[in-house]
């Protein structure tokens, strides 16, 4: 099992899938059809030397990448929203952890992303003058799950 198969077998686990986006260099037919079996599309980019030979989701999505490459992109380039994100995370809190151990690492990941998502939501009450009540926020059942 590759790398990619691993992550998608994991994110199972915790997600329900509908789409998934990956860089060219794991466009193969395994990959697309480990993705299609797990139930989600798979948008991974076609290399420029490949030609569609076969059927099933290789030959599908290679037809939907050459005739519709506006569509493909637009699920594509979904993924350039996560890798900003990652960006931001590194830019402000360095790409290193500290924790020692796994547990630890999650955590501090965890609070990275908390930290993050606070900073964005202060932000932009700033700029564009939003007024936030947190302690109505709170008091949300949601909140409590």
């Amino acid at each position: 099992m590759n790398q990619l198969q691993g992550l998608v077998e994991q994110t199972g686990k915790l997600f329900d899938m509908k789409e998934i986006s990956a860089d060219k260099g794991y466009s193969s037919k395994e990959n697309l059809r480990f993705i299609w079996e797990a139930g989600a599309v798979p948008f991974i980019p076609f290399k420029s030397n490949t030609v569609s030979t076969s059927f099933g989701i290789w030959g599908k999505m290679y037809k939907f990448f050459m005739n519709y490459p506006e569509q493909f992109g637009y699920h594509y380039h979904k993924r350039s929203n996560v890798e900003t994100t990652f960006h931001m995370l590194k830019r402000k809190f360095g790409d290193n952890l500290r924790s020692k151990y796994e547990t630890g690492q999650t955590n501090e990941i965890l609070a990275k992303c908390l930290t993050h998502n606070l900073c964005v939501l202060v932000q932009e009450a700033f700029e564009l003058g939003i007024e936030i009540d947190f302690k109505k926020c709170a008091e949300v059942p949601f909140a409590h799950k």
